[in-house]
């Protein structure tokens, strides 16, 4: 497999600089390759690809700017990007130059998370698949910032590149010349409500896609009252089918020579588009390949995962799902929870890439998988992964029932038992059972065996038996009183005390009721097999019940 080449620093700052990004201090080395991009994370440690370009998210501090350059210096870090306006400290450019790592700046009121995305776009990091040195236009294919620049050129004003839903896919430098209203689609990479509901009002789309031909669109007013840059629009088709809009911001009329040239471009852009989608397809086809290939183990596991870029190190794996599904819905609500899922998994792609370069994930079935690399011991590995997915959860904001298990950090000839381990965590997170919705399975053992027992239990037919089945029939069902004194003793490991205090009970009447049970059931207290096989019923077919747990303290 022949891996995308990642772009130079230079490309960066042709796409980006002006509008974006800008060289504070130090030298730009244009032909200096970028490998990833890296947030960084002042309160964990940043696993560091070669020639990253990290994102400093608030790092204003001198002495911090300081500190994490000097990091970044044994890393050989491609650049750093801060938030302007830096503080002018003659001891920051000196380390800078002693770093030799360049420092930029992100414009005031962009987002730190468009900009990651804009940078993985123009960086292709991680793709998975066949090479891509093909061409469609003479523009290397999919490269659409190239393509928004070289239309750009042609038509002598900065555009932009939308899709039918008016989120920027890729645009061309020059857009800081442009207007406020350009400068906010390219910074939240998605044209504001206000531009769009005066567009509409106008007619401008319903134009715009009735038409093969660039359709001229008048100023719209900006906040402060004054008139935007008119543009020239042209929508992208394939055959029927609008794939999206070139936007060109133009002060005056385009000459006929500009508007061929714009409309030529349109179909340029439309092969672009129709080639990213078709390689997505069959990138996220290869991806999902590999990591079901790799996640059974075998003799192809190695393989798989070195051409997913994580077969010299220890893994570990992590399962997400949406804790609703139970297998029994029917195929309208399948349908629903099938769309509901792949969006799930898209969003954990994106965030497990953003926090670790080298993971990745497919969507097998209902559930996701994600593999990254473990370095270090397993514990802080496991703690790395935690702190991830519980992340990621929150960034949800309640938009999805989901929960997340992690497995056991091994080595690459044991990736089936940590698939194994992750699916078992992830069933306790979903049923509930340890108060959060992320669970490793080094602190749910206990759960996941238990409910392992229980499905052999229910799958033979096993109900209570014994002492307790003779308490159970005694008190009229599996919710009485003498049934849960039993338990809390047992619980409690003899303490009458503390057994009495969780039922809010005196120990007086604690001995009174437990001596009632064993009078009634006939169970030994003292022999420790008895003991045991009740716990066992109590916890395996009758937790779940909601019946047998001690009442909580008042």
């Amino acid at each position: 497999m022949t891996m995308r080449l990642h772009a130079s620093l230079g490309r960066v700052l042709d796409d980006l600089g002006g509008t974006l990004l800008m060289p504070a201090y130090g030298e730009i080395d244009a032909a200096r390759a970028v490998g990833g991009v890296i947030i960084h994370d002042a309160f964990d440690e940043t696993y560091l690809p070669p020639r990253a370009l990290v994102l400093g998210v608030g790092v204003a501090d001198s002495q911090e700017i300081i500190k994490l350059l000097g990091e970044l210096r044994s890393a050989d870090a491609a650049g750093l990007i801060l938030r302007a306006p830096l503080p002018a400290d003659a001891a920051v450019r000196e380390a800078v130059v002693r770093s030799g790592v360049p420092l930029l700046t992100l414009t005031r009121g962009a987002s730190w998370d468009q900009l990651a995305a804009m940078l993985r776009s123009i960086l292709a990091e991680g793709d998975v698949g066949a090479s891509n040195h093909e061409s469609v236009g003479g523009i290397p294919a999919g490269d659409l910032f190239a393509l928004a620049n070289a239309i750009a050129a042609l038509v002598n004003a900065p555009i932009t590149i939308e899709d039918r839903n008016s989120q920027v896919v890729a645009f061309s430098g020059g857009q800081h010349e442009t207007d406020q209203g350009r400068i906010e689609t390219v910074l939240g990479r998605q044209v504001p409500e206000r531009y769009m509901k005066v567009l509409t009002e106008r007619g401008v789309f319903r134009d715009l896609y009735n038409s093969t031909s660039p359709v001229r669109v008048d100023s719209v007013p900006t906040e402060d009252g004054s008139p935007s840059i008119p543009r020239t629009a042209v929508a992208v088709r394939a055959g029927d089918e609008i794939l999206g809009s070139i936007w060109a911001a133009t002060p005056q009329q385009m000459n006929a020579e500009h508007l061929e040239s714009l409309q030529d471009a349109a179909k340029v852009v439309a092969l672009h588009l129709l080639r990213l989608r078709a390689g997505a397809d069959v990138e996220r086809k290869i991806k999902v390949d590999l990591v079901s290939t790799a996640l059974e183990g075998g003799s192809n596991a190695r393989e798989a995962l070195h051409r997913l870029g994580l077969a010299d190190e220890p893994v570990l794996v992590l399962a997400l799902s949406l804790k609703d599904d139970d297998g029994t819905a029917t195929p309208q609500i399948s349908a629903a929870l099938t769309g509901e899922s792949q969006r799930l998994s898209n969003a954990f792609a994106m965030h497990l890439s953003a926090a670790l370069p080298s993971a990745s994930s497919a969507l097998l079935g209902r559930v996701c998988y994600g593999l990254i690399p473990a370095p270090g011991t397993a514990n802080e590995s496991e703690r790395r992964a935690e702190r991830i997915a519980a992340n990621f959860l929150e960034r949800l904001g309640g938009r999805f029932n989901a929960a997340i298990g992690i497995g056991a950090v091994v080595e690459i000839s044991h990736i089936s038992h940590a698939r194994m381990s992750a699916d078992r965590a992830l069933r306790v997170a979903s049923h509930g059972r340890t108060g959060t919705n992320v669970a490793r399975i080094a602190d749910v053992q206990m759960d996941a065996l238990i409910l392992e027992l229980r499905d052999l239990l229910t799958a033979r037919g096993d109900r209570p038996s014994g002492p307790l089945a003779r308490l159970i029939r005694h008190e009229g069902g599996q919710d009485g009183v003498l049934l849960r004194t039993l338990h809390s003793w047992l619980d409690a490991f003899g303490d009458v005390a503390t057994a009495a205090a969780s039922m809010s009970v005196h120990p007086n009447t604690f001995r009174y009721r437990l001596k009632r049970a064993v009078d009634l059931s006939g169970i030994d207290l003292t022999d420790g097999n008895a003991r045991f096989l009740a716990m066992l019923e109590l916890r395996v077919l009758l937790r779940d019940e909601g019946h047998t747990s001690p009442a909580p303290r008042r």
